[in-house]
C-alpha cells in the first residue's frame, strides 16, 4: 500500500494515493500569491484546510507500507511449499 507523507511547516500528514491533483492545487494556491487547500483524510473524517503560500517549506514522500506480497510470504510452520507455487 502506498501512503503519501506531506509535510508542511513541520508538520506531518498522510494521505492515499493518487496525490497528483492535490499536488496541482498546492501549486496553483503557491502561484497564485496564496490560498486555501483541503488536505483529505488518510481514512475518514473532513481534512484540514491548510493556508499555502510561497516560501513556505512543503515536501513530499512517498512511503510504501503494505510489506512483502503475499506470494513472497512464507509460513514457517509447513514444510510442504512448492518454491514455484510461489512465483
Amino acid at each position: 500500500m502506498i501512503v503519501h507523507r506531506l509535510t508542511v511547516d513541520g508538520k506531518d500528514y498522510f494521505l492515499p494515493d493518487p496525490v497528483t491533483d492535490l499536488r496541482d492545487e498546492v501549486l496553483k494556491a503557491v502561484r497564485a500569491g496564496g490560498g486555501y487547500v483541503t488536505i483529505p483524510p488518510l481514512k475518514s473524517g473532513s481534512g484540514v484546510d491548510i493556508l499555502f503560500s510561497p516560501g513556505m517549506p512543503v515536501v513530499w514522500t512517498k512511503l510504501d507500507v503494505g510489506g512483502e506480497p503475499e506470494a513472497q510470504v512464507r509460513s514457517s510452520g509447513s514444510s510442504d511449499i512448492d518454491p514455484d507455487d510461489l512465483i
